[in-house]
């Protein structure tokens, strides 16, 4: 039982939680008990259900040898029975004593009937005299001999007909009773060592499981261990745990998202790192510019415009990096809500060129579009400007003197694309998988003087992806740069 408390409204409030279920309920998802169970069920049931079985075959064995051995000696006292023709003359000492030797050693009774079903002999003597027209002696008088053993009947009943001295006729019948006693403790003490047995085997079962179980699960306990020690040491070292190929396998998953989350660390170090230099660069220019005009008495006029021209443009420059810091932000959320409405793009690429001549003017690029049908899509309007113009304005940017940038656009049953071609001064093979990066430039003092904050295609790329589409890029040096961008026709949140 925890407690916890907080202050709310004034008051401190006290309530308690109940780790027990939780702890019950983690226990019982424990591999390792799921393990043990499955060992000892493995181990118990098998021979419990063959101990069972024996005991059941052995019961059936010892009762059908117990009724073979008595009807070969029944079978005998009874031709004697018949040769001495004691259903007429029951006064045969010597078959009475035979009788009752057989009623003794079979720890039972023996009664003989007359064909006028009357009990002539009885060794209990009980019913001597009386009538026996039982369904068993009326079967044995048509001349068939049986045994009737019911489950849990203390006796056997044995039934033999009596023939006369010429066999023609059933002149009576003998009824044996054999007690079932010696078999019932015979088989309750080969019960009662079966259960011996199998509560050795129990135990046995028991421990050789735990012992499994723990070994089984031994590696699982070596992974905990090894997360736990590297936790202590954060993105620092990697996994081996071989035993298993499940656990090879969890080893390598985890040093895989460990080499990824190295490399995001990196990244974000190295991003950190550029920011703080991005940022500091302009308030250093801006400190130089002031200090000097503070350090000068009667500055003249057209020295202090040019110096607060310059710091204004830093400060612009300044402004512009913290703007797109702030749009990567954003971008950068998982839950990035984009306003999506159906776009004309055709429309929307003519409006983007007629915004940026002017810029292209200024170096006498040339700007054209090449729109080959027309293309509805559904886009966040202002996103997608945005992203267009980054390739754009970097097509102009770094392009020769002279020179011309191309835009075309194309449109299949289930994308649309965007191609930015240029004339430009192209992008060195070593430098094209990096310009995606944040604050990367190629050429940092082109960048700068190019009033770049190396921010625009790190911007581009997430929106490309917050619409689910892709940018790809083909660049030789000298020979001009082409982006492309394939986005859907039909957005799917």
């Amino acid at each position: 039982m925890t407690r916890s408390m907080y202050i709310r409204n004034g008051a401190l409030v006290i309530f308690s939680r109940d780790k027990t279920k939780k702890t019950k309920k983690r226990r019982f998802k424990s591999l390792r008990l799921w393990w043990f169970l499955i060992l000892v069920l493995i181990g118990t049931v098998p021979v419990i259900v063959i101990n069972r079985i024996v005991l059941s075959a052995s019961s059936s064995n010892q009762l059908q040898s117990q009724v073979s051995r008595i009807q070969s000696q029944w079978l005998v006292l009874a031709g004697q029975v018949s040769k001495s023709g004691y259903v007429d003359n029951p006064q045969n000492e010597v078959i009475d004593s035979a009788l009752e030797q057989m009623a003794g050693m079979q720890d039972g009774r023996v009664i003989v009937v007359n064909k006028s079903y009357r009990i002539i002999k009885d060794t209990y003597e009980i019913d001597t005299g009386k009538y026996n027209i039982s369904e068993s002696v009326m079967e044995c008088f048509s001349g068939s001999a049986g045994v009737k053993y019911g489950s849990g009947s203390k006796y056997i009943e044995f039934t033999q007909p009596i023939y006369s001295s010429d066999d023609t006729q059933v002149t009576g019948v003998m009824l044996l009773l054999s007690s079932t006693r010696s078999l019932t403790e015979t088989s309750e003490l080969l019960r009662n060592q079966m259960h011996m047995i199998e509560v050795i085997e129990f135990v046995l079962v028991i421990i050789v499981a735990a012992l499994l179980s723990w070994w089984m699960v031994r590696p699982f306990h070596k992974i905990a261990s090894s997360l736990t020690h590297a936790a202590d040491n954060p993105l620092g070292e990697d996994i081996a745990i071989n035993d298993y190929a499940e656990t090879e396998d969890v080893s390598e998953a985890y040093n895989k998202t460990l080499r990824r989350l190295r490399v995001l660390d990196e990244s974000r170090q190295q991003f950190v790192s550029n920011v703080s230099h991005e940022l500091k660069t302009p308030i250093t220019s801006i400190r130089v510019l002031a200090d000097s005009l503070l350090a000068q008495e009667n500055v003249p006029v057209e020295l202090y415009q040019e110096f607060m021209t310059d710091i204004s443009e830093e400060i612009d420059r300044e402004s512009q990096i913290i703007d797109d810091l702030l749009t990567l932000v954003r971008m950068d959320k998982s839950t990035t809500e984009l306003n999506v409405t159906q776009i004309n793009v055709n429309e929307l690429l003519e409006a983007i060129l007629k915004r940026l001549k002017p810029i292209a003017q200024q170096k006498n690029v040339e700007l054209v579009l090449e729109s080959f049908r027309p293309v509805l899509a559904e886009l966040d309007k202002t996103k997608f400007t945005l992203a267009v113009s980054n390739l754009v304005e970097n097509a102009i940017k770094y392009n020769v003197q002279d020179g011309w940038v191309k835009v075309s656009l194309n449109a299949d049953h289930k994308f649309f694309y965007v191609k930015v071609s240029d004339s430009g001064i192209g992008i060195p093979q070593e430098d094209q998988e990096h310009v995606f990066e944040r604050f990367y430039r190629v050429d940092k003092a082109r960048s700068r003087e190019a009033g770049g904050t190396g921010l625009g295609l790190a911007i581009t790329k997430s929106i490309v992806y917050s619409h689910h589409g892709a940018i790809k890029l083909y660049s030789k040096e000298n020979e001009g740069t082409t982006f492309t961008v394939r986005i859907p026709l039909i957005y799917i949140a």
